[in-house]
Protein backbone atom coordinates (compact mmCIF):
# COMPACT_ATOMS: atom_id res chain seq x y z
CA UNK A 1 0.00 0.00 0.00
CA UNK A 2 2.62 2.76 0.90
CA UNK A 3 4.20 1.73 -2.38
CA UNK A 4 1.15 3.04 -4.16
CA UNK A 5 1.17 5.62 -2.06
CA UNK A 6 4.94 6.59 -2.75
CA UNK A 7 4.39 6.50 -7.23
CA UNK A 8 1.13 9.04 -6.90
CA UNK A 9 3.51 10.90 -5.04
CA UNK A 10 6.22 11.19 -7.78
CA UNK A 11 3.68 13.06 -10.31
CA UNK A 12 3.82 16.02 -10.55
CA UNK A 13 1.66 19.07 -12.19
CA UNK A 14 4.01 18.92 -15.16
CA UNK A 15 2.23 15.84 -16.48
CA UNK A 16 -0.65 17.77 -17.79
CA UNK A 17 2.06 19.85 -19.64
CA UNK A 18 2.74 16.75 -21.45
CA UNK A 19 -0.20 15.46 -22.05
CA UNK A 20 -1.33 18.51 -22.84
CA UNK A 21 1.49 18.67 -25.56
CA UNK A 22 0.93 15.18 -27.22
CA UNK A 23 -2.77 16.46 -28.08
CA UNK A 24 -1.19 19.77 -29.37
CA UNK A 25 1.04 17.43 -31.74
CA UNK A 26 -1.78 15.99 -33.00
CA UNK A 27 -3.98 18.87 -33.52
CA UNK A 28 -0.68 20.26 -35.12
CA UNK A 29 -0.76 16.89 -36.80
CA UNK A 30 -3.70 17.58 -38.62
CA UNK A 31 -3.16 20.60 -39.16
CA UNK A 32 -0.81 19.91 -41.48
CA UNK A 33 -2.02 17.29 -43.22
CA UNK A 34 -5.04 19.11 -43.76
CA UNK A 35 -2.90 21.75 -45.24
CA UNK A 36 -1.16 19.26 -47.81
CA UNK A 37 -4.32 17.47 -48.63
CA UNK A 38 -5.27 21.02 -49.73
CA UNK A 39 -2.02 22.05 -51.25
CA UNK A 40 -2.35 18.67 -52.86
CA UNK A 41 -5.94 18.89 -54.27
CA UNK A 42 -6.61 22.50 -55.25
CA UNK A 43 -3.66 24.86 -55.91
CA UNK A 44 -6.00 27.86 -56.64
CA UNK A 45 -6.97 28.07 -52.72
CA UNK A 46 -3.69 29.85 -51.79
CA UNK A 47 -3.04 33.12 -51.69
CA UNK A 48 0.05 33.26 -53.72
CA UNK A 49 1.35 31.19 -56.82
CA UNK A 50 4.07 28.90 -55.36
CA UNK A 51 6.86 30.84 -57.15
CA UNK A 52 5.85 33.14 -54.48
CA UNK A 53 6.97 31.45 -51.78
CA UNK A 54 10.16 31.38 -49.99
CA UNK A 55 10.86 27.98 -50.77
CA UNK A 56 10.38 27.81 -55.38
CA UNK A 57 8.36 24.31 -55.92
CA UNK A 58 5.25 23.36 -56.76
CA UNK A 59 2.11 22.89 -54.72
CA UNK A 60 2.84 19.19 -54.97
CA UNK A 61 5.97 18.94 -53.19
CA UNK A 62 4.76 21.05 -50.07
CA UNK A 63 1.78 19.23 -50.42
CA UNK A 64 3.41 15.67 -49.92
CA UNK A 65 5.77 17.56 -47.04
CA UNK A 66 3.36 18.76 -45.21
CA UNK A 67 1.43 15.72 -45.10
CA UNK A 68 4.53 13.33 -44.28
CA UNK A 69 4.99 15.99 -41.23
CA UNK A 70 1.31 15.91 -40.38
CA UNK A 71 1.63 11.83 -39.79
CA UNK A 72 5.06 12.46 -38.09
CA UNK A 73 3.79 15.03 -35.76
CA UNK A 74 0.71 12.80 -34.92
CA UNK A 75 2.97 9.86 -34.26
CA UNK A 76 5.25 11.69 -31.88
CA UNK A 77 3.00 12.90 -29.91
CA UNK A 78 1.08 9.81 -29.13
CA UNK A 79 4.71 8.40 -28.07
CA UNK A 80 5.68 11.81 -26.07
CA UNK A 81 2.43 11.26 -23.97
CA UNK A 82 3.89 8.01 -22.44
CA UNK A 83 7.44 9.43 -21.83
CA UNK A 84 9.92 7.87 -24.00
CA UNK A 85 12.88 9.40 -24.21
CA UNK A 86 13.64 8.58 -28.22
CA UNK A 87 9.97 10.11 -28.46
CA UNK A 88 10.95 13.37 -26.97
CA UNK A 89 14.24 14.10 -28.99
CA UNK A 90 12.73 12.90 -32.02
CA UNK A 91 9.81 15.45 -31.70
CA UNK A 92 12.16 18.12 -30.81
CA UNK A 93 13.85 17.70 -34.38
CA UNK A 94 10.19 16.56 -35.81
CA UNK A 95 8.42 19.74 -34.36
CA UNK A 96 11.51 22.84 -34.93
CA UNK A 97 11.63 21.52 -38.73
CA UNK A 98 7.97 21.90 -38.96
CA UNK A 99 8.21 25.20 -37.76
CA UNK A 100 10.71 25.67 -40.30
CA UNK A 101 8.33 24.71 -43.03
CA UNK A 102 5.62 26.73 -41.77
CA UNK A 103 7.58 29.89 -41.83
CA UNK A 104 8.14 29.22 -45.58
CA UNK A 105 4.81 28.21 -45.93
CA UNK A 106 3.56 31.48 -44.20
CA UNK A 107 2.90 33.49 -47.31
CA UNK A 108 0.49 31.31 -49.47
CA UNK A 109 -2.08 30.79 -46.55
CA UNK A 110 -1.08 32.25 -43.20
CA UNK A 111 -3.51 31.94 -40.43
CA UNK A 112 -2.78 28.32 -40.55
CA UNK A 113 0.68 28.94 -40.61
CA UNK A 114 0.87 30.94 -37.74
CA UNK A 115 -1.57 28.93 -36.02
CA UNK A 116 0.61 25.94 -36.04
CA UNK A 117 3.78 27.91 -35.47
CA UNK A 118 2.26 28.61 -32.21
CA UNK A 119 1.62 25.10 -31.51
CA UNK A 120 4.84 23.88 -32.52
CA UNK A 121 6.82 26.47 -30.12
CA UNK A 122 4.42 25.45 -26.88
CA UNK A 123 5.52 21.78 -28.40
CA UNK A 124 9.04 22.72 -28.30
CA UNK A 125 9.37 24.43 -24.99
CA UNK A 126 7.16 21.69 -23.37
CA UNK A 127 9.54 18.84 -24.44
CA UNK A 128 12.52 20.87 -23.55
CA UNK A 129 11.78 21.48 -19.89
CA UNK A 130 9.48 19.05 -18.96
CA UNK A 131 9.79 15.83 -21.44
CA UNK A 132 10.77 13.78 -18.94
CA UNK A 133 7.61 13.76 -16.42
CA UNK A 134 5.39 11.80 -18.62
CA UNK A 135 7.47 8.38 -17.73
CA UNK A 136 5.59 8.17 -14.85
CA UNK A 137 2.58 7.09 -16.83
CA UNK A 138 4.31 3.95 -18.01
CA UNK A 139 5.42 2.55 -15.13
CA UNK A 140 3.84 -0.72 -14.54
CA UNK A 141 1.50 -1.32 -11.80
CA UNK A 142 2.55 -3.28 -8.71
Amino acid sequence: MSQHAARRGDLTKWIGWILFIGIVMIVSGLISLIQGLVALLDDDFYLVTAEALAIDVNYSVWGWTLVAFGVMLMGAGYAVMFGYLWARFISLIIVFVHALINLTFLAAYPIWSIIAIGLDLIAIYALAVHGQEAKMLRREKA
